[in-house]
């Protein structure tokens, strides 16, 4: 592990010469937890960076107000910090959304999209109500939801097998920093007004993936995405939740390879 002056900790492997593909988790994930067995298969392929969103993981917090475009800022100048000149972008989650607020702002430093279980544009009345959850959510902490993210996260079978895994996404969530935590879900529930038909549109080779039973990153989202990014695909994975990435990572390494050999 490595850490930024600015205090961004971060993991860099795979061949030196190898494209570059950055890999991006969401909201009171980890590095480690989201992407541990899916970054070292990528890292056969391609040379591949991993990092922590402000206050999550082993990354210190944003020191001033968190906006979209201040977590797009951060993965641009890590990428500068390691002369990455472009890069192909997998976001996870809020990752989706950072991903694509970077290739909006900065689209020559962008090979390839990849989107994976991220919010789209919401009804009038849900978001509303997802926006007013977000905004209420600095008294409890992550402590408050997790329960009930987990149901969402995971299917009921994977929860009954595999209790020590998610102990460990429980335990990684509540380790985030609370102010951090309140700060980034409340990007997640409003900024994602400022990715819906983007003008310019974006442009980059993009995939789009959820999961058939994600309810807050739904197929009809993926859907969307994929339909304001011209010559994108759009693969739904059956069965899985929000979560299914970790339920499923070579499914998810795989598509995902695939994808990255034509475009990163």
């Amino acid at each position: 592990m490595a850490r930024t002056p600015e205090g961004t900790a971060y993991d860099l492997t795979g061949p030196l010469d190898a494209p570059h593909v950055v890999l991006i988790h969401g909201l009171g994930l980890s590095r480690h937890s989201t992407w541990g067995v899916i970054a070292p298969l990528l890292a056969r392929h391609f040379r591949v960076l991993c990092y922590d969103l402000p206050g999550h993981g082993q990354s210190t917090p944003h020191p001033g107000p968190l906006t979209l475009t201040a977590l797009s800022t951060q993965l641009i100048s890590l990428m500068d910090r390691l002369d990455i000149p472009r890069a192909a972008l997998v976001g996870f989650s809020l990752g989706g959304m950072i991903n694509r607020r970077a290739a909006l702002d900065h689209p020559a430093r962008v090979t390839a999209l990849a989107i994976l279980n991220s919010p789209h544009e919401r009804a009038p009345d849900l978001q509303a109500r997802v926006a007013a959850q977000a905004r209420d959510a600095a008294a409890g902490g992550p402590a408050a939801t997790i329960d009930a993210a987990l149901d969402r996260w995971f299917t009921p079978e994977f929860r009954a097998e595999n209790p020590a895994k998610v102990d460990a996404i429980r335990q990684t969530v509540l380790a985030t920093d609370p102010a951090s935590y309140a700060a980034h879900r409340l990007v997640l529930a409003e900024g994602v007004t400022e990715l819906i038909r983007p003008q310019p549109p974006l442009t980059p080779p993009a995939l789009v993936m959820t999961c058939e039973n994600d309810s807050g990153s739904t197929p009809a989202m993926a859907e969307a995405i994929a339909s304001e990014i011209a010559g994108s695909q759009c693969h739904i994975h059956p069965a899985l939740r929000h979560l299914g990435l970790i339920e499923a990572p070579q499914a998810f390494a795989g598509r995902l390879t695939q994808f990255l050999s034509r475009h990163a």
